[in-house]
């Protein structure tokens, strides 16, 4: 369903389409990376669910399989949510998904921030997995509108349970969320999954290739990177803890100062979402404009001159604003080093 104009709009037609208000769902808590629609101040607590926290495996920043498997059977929620706002590695979707079947929860992934790695085979593929249901953002890690989409293995024109849990979705976005939807996203979502399926694979295993070069510049700056021992990521994200220097809020706003937009995020231990821990930050745009890993030692320098050595922010802003300058095309075919095409090279 093309429909939902945004992920968290596609995550609200879903919860209406399955669960009733004061079933209980499962989802990991914010302080692990869950979005805040999973959680009872979002839109799952707006449809009315009661939410348990699943346990959290806090070396990979994602849910630990055995534990939640134990939760899962003794709470028996209508629904599991697995997949992260902030999403490190893939999330035990084949190791739950005969759990959730067994207690008659449904699983829901959401894919929001991963859908362009789905997409382009390097993280995992969650429906051939188990999942009932996937929900994304269009405008991330897939580059395209600001929208959203709800995918699912099920076949509307197959059994007849098929075809009711389709009709439940169906009507969970129309009527339930959506009412004129946009027809120029609509529109902008063909295009950007037609260039997805040219030049998707390319795309999100060069994504990866920089997280990971960032991550391990970034320590070599001397930052703290969560996930070490893990290998740091295995997506387009990378979580950096500052609470030695100030904590995320502060350093979020001296980096945006300093012409650097990333997201302060809370991390394990942190109880206030409005004074969290760490930085979470992505590599998919920096890729989409010409970047390529081996310049992510540039990009760690420049987080490190603001965060580390406290430089003047606005002085910070003039380099960025020179290094910038270099990287000015969309790309939409990507290489080992540098992508090779801008897009009006595309005949």
């Amino acid at each position: 369903d093309t429909r939902p104009t945004a992920g968290t709009t596609a995550n609200a037609g879903v919860f209406f389409a399955l669960t009733q208000p004061g079933d209980t769902i499962m989802a990991l808590g914010t302080a692990h990376g869950a979005h805040i629609s999973h959680a009872r101040f979002g839109a799952a607590g707006q449809r009315g669910l009661t939410v348990e926290t699943l346990p959290a495996d806090d070396s990979r920043m994602t849910v630990d399989p055995d534990a939640a498997a134990k939760a899962i059977r003794e709470t028996e929620p209508r629904m599991v949510i697995l997949g992260q706002s902030l999403f490190l590695f893939p999330a035990p979707v084949e190791e739950l998904a005969p759990v959730c079947k067994e207690v008659g929860a449904h699983l829901h992934y959401d894919g929001a921030h991963v859908l362009g790695l789905i997409g382009g085979g390097v993280f995992q593929d969650p429906l051939r997995e188990g999942a009932d249901v996937l929900t994304a953002s269009t405008h991330k890690t897939l580059p395209g509108p600001q929208g959203g989409v709800v995918l699912s293995p099920h076949d509307p024109e197959g059994s007849e349970e098929e075809q009711a849990f389709c009709k439940k979705l169906d009507r969970g976005i129309f009527p339930g969320v959506v009412s004129s939807h946009h027809l120029h996203h609509l529109a902008a979502k063909a295009v950007a999954f037609a260039e997805h399926i040219e030049h998707g694979q390319a795309y999100a295993e060069t994504i990866v290739a920089a997280s990971k070069a960032l991550a391990e510049a970034l320590v070599e700056e001397g930052f703290q990177v969560a996930c070490e021992d893990q290998g740091y990521t295995e997506s387009h994200q990378v979580a950096v803890d500052v609470s030695d220097h100030g904590g995320g809020k502060d350093q979020a706003q001296r980096l945006e100062d300093a012409g650097i937009v990333c997201n302060m995020n809370m991390l394990p231990g942190d109880e206030s979402p409005m004074r969290p821990s760490g930085l979470r930050l992505g590599t998919q745009e920096l890729v989409r404009i010409g970047l390529a890993p081996s310049d992510m030692q540039d990009v760690a320098r420049f987080y490190a001159r603001v965060v580390l050595e406290d430089e003047e922010p606005s002085k910070v802003r003039q380099d960025v604003k020179a290094y910038r300058k270099a990287f000015q095309d969309v790309h939409y075919c990507f290489g080992p080093e540098r992508p090779a095409y801008r897009f009006w090279d595309l005949a």
